[in-house]
């Protein structure tokens, strides 16, 4: 196809560009009779791809008009959900409107859903890891991919700061989001071993050498593939869309990636004392992903400082029961320490747990604190699996989200802290 990028850095990206774009877009396709969409959950809100999923959804209904039912072009979407819970009916309202009917929605189900493409062979992984995870790993994806008669399928995501990919997105929207149990353990663990802080902004991580692999060999030519590549960022709660990049190939990332690196990687002059960061609750609801608030400030806390994760919507550490349970019985209790229940085979077939818990550990090198509100998430729960714990309603009398504004603020008595409002967009780095 002819890719199309557009970059509009200062003012963001218009309703009626947008339109063009798709526009554009689909007339390159003009014989499809099926099509699915692939954005990411609602955890990925700030992302854009609500919106571009029900541009989409909305034009080819619109090239329907007139056509028999023979003739009508069939459109699904799925969310690339991964490991995480299905969206409730409030988040798909919120994601698709009522612009894409709930029977065209297929929940992935990770588990059970999976068809197996081929392998990363041993030794690749091994070079990927600097010999660090000499493993095969299954390349798997959901079975509808290949069997589900679609003549295209576009790709949604938003382009950002990741502590296992570098840069999210492009393959990973499908390895991971639309991926198998095998996929999604050990490249979360290939980069949890390799050095999360060594792939944070990184658009050639270790993970991402691993999904270019698969991506080249068993989904360009012959899966039918088009990625729609987001950059956002947000201001005052509101979200806009700065740069769109739309193709076959790694290119519209690549594209997506420069730019994310501008506009979400926050530089900061020194490190802080204390970084207060803010989960929203309708988008963040555990730690399991909640954690974005550790990932993306770890960078810009002294030694011996404190992280307060403010986790007003907190309500369970894992997004499904079995990640809850391994995050419940072993904690975030240091690298070394996983690391060796790893290698006593602790997590055979969890190995996304393993990674998980590597990741949301400081190694003791600060403090993190989340403050929960006591029904959902009480003092026990939250100590028991190795972070202090702080009451929401008051904890916020002191540190009101409401009333900081992002980067360094003075309290009233002196004290200085750093306010990280929306962690899931970007990533906050002191070049020391």
């Amino acid at each position: 196809m002819n890719e199309l990028y557009l970059t509009e850095e200062k003012n963001g990206i218009s309703a009626s560009q947008l339109d063009d774009m798709i526009d554009r877009m689909l007339a390159q396709f003009p014989d499809i009779k099926k099509v699915l969409i692939i954005p990411p959950d609602y955890t990925r809100c700030y992302s854009y791809a609500g919106i571009i999923t029900q541009v989409i959804y909305k034009k080819i209904e619109k090239m329907n008009e007139g056509r028999s039912e023979d003739e009508r072009i069939h459109t699904d979407v799925m969310p690339a959900l991964g490991t995480h819970m299905p969206m409730t009916e409030e988040e798909l309202d919120k994601f698709f409107g009522d612009v894409v009917p709930r029977d065209r929605i297929i929940v992935h189900h990770w588990q059970t859903d999976t068809v197996r493409l081929g392998f990363v062979p041993a030794e690749v992984c091994s070079e990927i890891s600097n010999g660090l995870f000499p493993e095969q790993i299954d390349v798997e994806v959901n079975h509808l991919l290949v069997d589900g008669g679609y003549d295209i399928i576009f790709s949604v995501g938003q382009v950002v700061p990741h502590e296992v990919v570098g840069m999210a997105n492009y393959s990973k929207n499908i390895f991971v989001g639309t991926g198998g149990r095998e996929m999604i353990n050990k490249s979360h663990m290939l980069s949890a071993i390799c050095g999360m802080e060594k792939a944070l902004g990184v658009t050639d991580s270790p993970a991402r050498k691993l999904y270019d692999y698969a991506q080249q060999h068993f989904v360009d030519g012959i899966i039918p593939m088009v990625y729609l590549q987001t950059v956002t960022t947000s201001e005052n709660e509101e979200v806009t869309l700065r740069g769109l990049y739309i193709g076959e190939s790694r290119r519209p990332f690549e594209n997506a990636a420069a730019l994310s690196q501008k506009l979400n990687i926050f530089h900061v002059e020194r490190r802080a004392k204390k970084v207060v960061t803010y989960l929203e609750p309708t988008e963040l609801k555990t730690t399991w992903v909640g954690n974005k608030g550790v990932y993306r400030t770890r960078m810009i806390i002294e030694d011996g400082g404190e992280l307060i994760v403010l986790a007003p919507g907190v309500k369970s550490f894992g997004e499904n029961e079995e990640m809850d349970k391994m995050t419940r019985t072993y904690g975030y209790t240091g690298t070394d320490h996983i690391l060796e229940l790893y290698r006593q085979g602790v997590f055979e077939g969890r190995l996304m747990a393993a990674a998980h818990l590597m990741q949301g550990s400081s190694e003791g090198r600060f403090t993190i604190t989340y403050a929960t509100k006591p029904e959902y998430m009480s003092r026990e729960e939250i100590e028991s699996v190795g972070y202090n714990w702080a009451d929401y309603d008051k904890i916020t009398k002191r540190y009101d989200p409401a009333k900081l504004k992002e980067g360094w603020n003075v309290l009233p008595d002196g004290e200085e802290i750093y306010f990280v409002g929306t962690p899931a967009l970007g990533l906050w780095k002191c070049d020391d």
